[in-house]
């Protein structure tokens, strides 16, 4: 650590010059409004912070709402955890990873069944938030059309918060979105060091 940044007297000006700065961007934030949240990218954590917010959400007694797109083969903690909990809409709607299921017509149908039950989500104001896990990836094979996603997700309630997960997130919905995250891989255990998806940590 460089001998300056040790100094108590240059931190404590620093953190309160920064205190002063994170002030007035508070005071000026006053707008309240349902937030769309995109994690993309390819590196690992999306649907994990997804469902930290979730978590978050139910913490404050919101109802939740949560699709899962392409997932479904396999059961997940999050599926085992979250199902079981008041407040929790939870619906699975994969068949599993697109390189397994290699039936673009299953994955099209399954695709179809998911975003109508993520369409009525968005339609009734009663969930606080609503959780759109791998949508990206459905988007990005084409199996559901863009445009229906983006105007039903702009024709929903004002104060619902919806998470969208999954890499190659198409620019329109970045565009359309409030918060956007791009996860990038620096190191990955899978594909670096052959370690097999671990409880807890993928599943």
């Amino acid at each position: 650590m460089r001998e300056r940044a040790k100094d108590p007297d240059r931190h404590a000006r620093r953190m309160e010059a920064k205190q002063q700065i994170m002030q007035e961007r508070i005071a000026r934030a006053q707008k309240e409004q349902g937030v769309l949240l995109v994690l993309t990218g390819s590196g690992k954590g999306k649907s994990s912070s997804g469902f930290g917010m979730v978590a978050r959400a139910l913490g404050h007694d919101m109802k939740v709402g949560i699709v899962q797109f392409i997932k479904g083969a396999f059961s997940t903690g999050e599926d085992a955890f979250f199902r079981k909990l008041p407040n929790v809409d939870y619906h699975v709607m994969g068949e599993g990873y697109t390189w397994d299921t290699q039936n673009r017509e299953r994955d099209v149908a399954a695709a179809e069944d998911a975003w109508n039950i993520a369409a009525g989500m968005l339609k009734d104001d009663s969930y606080d938030m609503v959780l759109l896990d791998e949508l990206n990836i459905a988007l990005k094979y084409e199996y559901i059309d863009l445009d229906r996603v983006l105007d039903d997700l702009q024709a929903r309630p004002e104060m619902q918060h919806v998470v969208v997960t999954g890499r190659h997130a198409p620019e329109e919905l970045i565009e359309l979105a409030d918060t956007v995250t791009e996860m990038k891989v620096v190191k990955h255990a899978f594909k670096d060091l052959g370690v097999k998806a671990q409880k807890g940590v993928e599943l």
